[in-house]
């Protein structure tokens, strides 16, 4: 009997985890994208490419993390490409935000680089 329940939980557990999954994937479809980045892995550099209206004249900041929330790198935003050489940055992922002069995040996301 304790066999079956156990095969049970797995199989319930295994189906919450799935659709929540796909519900996120739906939510972040919607969402207006800021800023493109690539190549997604990465080896030695990632560039980072703004919107034709994103306005660069405002003071804008990419602050890239490693993935225990350690800040690796602060750029100030001039040109609508970057290009973020990743010396230093060892194997792993890696949260990057941009944020407003006022401290608001306008984008975030994540990249892996590897080496």
């Amino acid at each position: 009997m304790k066999k079956i329940y156990y095969i049970f939980l797995f199989i319930v557990g295994f189906n919450f985890s799935a659709a929540a999954q796909i519900k996120s994937s739906f939510i972040n479809d919607d969402e207006v994208k800021v800023v493109k980045f690539y190549p997604n892995p990465a080896v030695s550099f990632i560039n980072f490419e703004f919107q034709k209206d994103f306005d660069t004249n405002n003071t804008y900041t990419l602050y890239i993390y490693n993935f225990i929330g350690k800040k690796m790198l602060e750029l100030k935003l001039n040109e609508e490409k970057m290009t973020v050489m990743l010396n230093g940055f060892y194997r792993g992922v890696y949260i990057f935000q941009i944020r407003d002069n006022t401290g608001n995040i306008i984008e975030s996301g994540k990249f892996q680089v590897i080496n």
